[in-house]
């Protein structure tokens, strides 16, 4: 199954499709209409996409007035929106070219391991089985589920990075006919 999935990496890598779509959702501006037209609450609380490829997509959501709960922390719900945005943006970039597949999130599950007071970064690496999963159920014509974790850091004392929370959602894949 690893050489479907580096097919899956190796084709999108390729695809005009996905490379289109990685300039655009990372430019600044392109970026910022987009989430005024389709997430504008993410635009709110100043999550931006600060990388995409097709193996991994990196989201920050900033410490401040628009994402903060009365805590000094950044409020549960941004570090879902980022984590999110941050699973999502695969499955986006894994259905450009490919017709109709419908994408829908079915589970999270959120572990919050220390007080996110600083920027933070959501990365996640699972561009692999997101891909894979969505080249499943356009050449099967069924459903498919993929599990993926986003990883929620900010910058220790020290510079170094501190796990502040992961999150793990289950995305459903189904191509329309």
């Amino acid at each position: 199954m690893a050489s479907t999935n580096s097919i899956a990496i190796q084709e999108a890598s390729n695809s005009p499709h996905v490379q289109k779509f990685m300039k655009q959702i990372t430019n600044p501006i392109l970026q910022r209409l987009f989430l005024i037209g389709k997430l504008p609450s993410a635009f709110f609380m100043g999550i931006r996409i600060k990388s995409a490829t097709p193996e991994e997509v990196q989201v920050t959501v900033p410490y401040g007035w628009r994402s903060q709960n009365p805590f000094k922390s950044i409020y549960f719900a941004a570090q879902a929106a980022a984590a999110e945005m941050s699973t999502g943006v695969l499955g986006q970039m894994a259905l450009k070219g490919k017709g109709r597949v419908s994408m829908l999130i079915v589970k999270m599950e959120a572990e919050y391991t220390k007080k996110a007071n600083k920027k933070t970064t959501f990365i996640c690496k699972d561009g692999v089985k997101v891909f894979d999963a969505v080249a499943r159920a356009i050449e099967t014509g069924e459903g498919q589920t993929v599990d993926v974790e986003s990883i929620g850091t900010q910058k220790g004392d020290n510079g170094e990075d501190v796990v502040v929370s992961r999150m793990k959602f289950t995305w459903s894949f189904k191509a329309k006919k």
